[in-house]
């Protein structure tokens, strides 16, 4: 039975909306949409595309609350206000921020830069009641969380993903966080297994697994295949996600006699590098750089897209994946985190061994030649996502989560009292 308590509940992430984490808006939407109140935060302003945000991103960002736009007075306010009010608190926040800092200089200065950004989310949250904070990922919007619970004793919960996460646990402070969250919500039994290795015995009862998801009415089967053979590939350009193999397997191919388009979808560091390696390779002509563009302009290039190819190297369980399969397109991954507990090789799409291009330029190739397979992987790709990520029943799954272990209101007069 739900308790009639007056919890009341925020999302806290490190930028929203973001280009690269649209499945955080659509998962806060879709909380709300099934009736459960969600204030969100931010610590950075909205993430733009080149091309702009949607109607949705934009109305979703005029209702967050933004820690980095509060002004310096205001700032300066909330911090004399929690200092005034609780000095045994703040100043408790303030030295655990040190230690979370540790000896390194440069990681103590950023915890002081955590500590002021607690404290205008702590007010914040204050003012607005609520009494939960549920982090996505565990970076230092979770730190930030993390020391809100120390200052204000508003507990917190996260949606860890990896594989960011697992890089540097020392330095994201993982078991830290782990140790002080009511409860972590796992994208995938494979991050769960990290957040195990990571933590001790005593913590693993607070460990939910809970898939994240896509619309099957919104990302909707194509229709037809385009002229031109193309492989369409999605993500942050950083080497980890694993263009570079992806690039060299299209040269294997051209080097075979056999010509694919590329459209690279995505912006970050290494897209420089990229550019030049696409030179390098001679397959400038066929490759395209579409830098960071809106989930209006992706569906639209998915649907120009012959076979998806996420080549990386590390992974949770990437909803580009699920995008591209409930859209019919057969895709290919790599046996590279969560990334087999949604594609079964064979069954709803290829694996093959990350940073392989001869094994992802035969994977391609098997493709190229086999429209009988492109087809029946592309179904059922769409049948796996529809029944096992499908994002009304994973978001009811979460809800129902955070009711069982915050004990929250129900729903309806929840949504009322909002």
């Amino acid at each position: 039975m739900r308790s009639a308590g007056p919890a009341r509940l925020a999302y806290l992430v490190s930028q929203y909306p973001a280009v690269r984490h649209t499945f955080i808006l659509r998962e806060a939407l879709e909380l709300r949409r099934i009736g459960l109140p969600l204030h969100t935060a931010s610590v950075k302003p909205p993430q733009q595309s080149e091309d702009g945000a949607t109607e949705t991103e934009t109305r979703e960002a005029g209702r967050t609350f933004y820690v980095k736009r509060r002004g310096l007075l205001n700032v300066l306010g909330d911090h004399a206000g929690c200092l005034l009010r609780r000095p045994g608190r703040y100043l408790a926040g303030l030295f655990c921020a040190l230690q979370l800092g540790g000896a390194d200089l440069k990681a103590a200065v950023f915890h002081l830069f955590y500590f002021a950004e607690a404290v205008v989310l702590g007010q914040w949250l204050r003012r607005n009641a609520v009494q939960h904070v549920h982090v996505h990922f565990a970076n230092s919007a979770a730190t930030a969380a993390l020391l809100v619970r120390k200052i204000y004793g508003i507990p917190y919960s996260i949606t860890v993903h990896g594989s960011d996460e697992f890089y540097d646990v020392r330095f994201y402070r993982l078991r830290e966080k782990i140790e002080r969250a009511s409860f972590i919500c796992c994208v995938s039994s494979f991050t769960r297994s990290q957040v195990m290795k990571e933590t001790a015995p005593e913590d693993w009862a607070k460990l939910e697994v809970c898939p994240l998801g896509v619309d099957p009415q919104v990302f909707t089967p194509r229709v037809g295949e385009p002229a031109v053979f193309t492989v369409a590939c999605t993500g942050g350009l950083v080497f980890g996600k694993g263009q570079m193999t992806l690039m060299a397997a299209i040269a294997k191919l051209r080097s075979r006699g056999r010509r694919a388009r590329l459209d690279l979808v995505g912006d970050g560091p290494a897209r420089r590098a990229m550019e030049q390696e696409a030179g390098r390779l001679n397959i400038a002509a066929d490759v395209t750089f579409h830098g960071s563009i809106n989930q209006d302009r992706v569906r639209e290039i998915l649907l120009s897209a012959s076979v998806f190819v996420l080549p990386s190297f590390a992974e949770g369980v990437p909803v580009s994946l699920m995008e591209a399969m409930a859209m019919e397109i057969p895709c290919i991954g790599t046996y590279a985190g969560g990334i087999p507990e949604l594609i079964r090789s064979g069954e709803d799409g290829i694996l093959v061994s990350p940073s392989d291009p001869d094994a992802l330029a035969a994977a391609i190739e098997e493709l190229m030649d086999n429209p009988e397979l492109r087809l029946r992987l592309g179904k059922a790709g769409r049948r796996r996502v529809a029944g096992e990520y499908n994002l009304t029943t994973n978001v009811e799954r979460l809800a129902s989560i955070f009711e069982r272990r915050l004990q929250l209101e129900p729903r309806a007069a929840a949504a009322r009292a909002l």
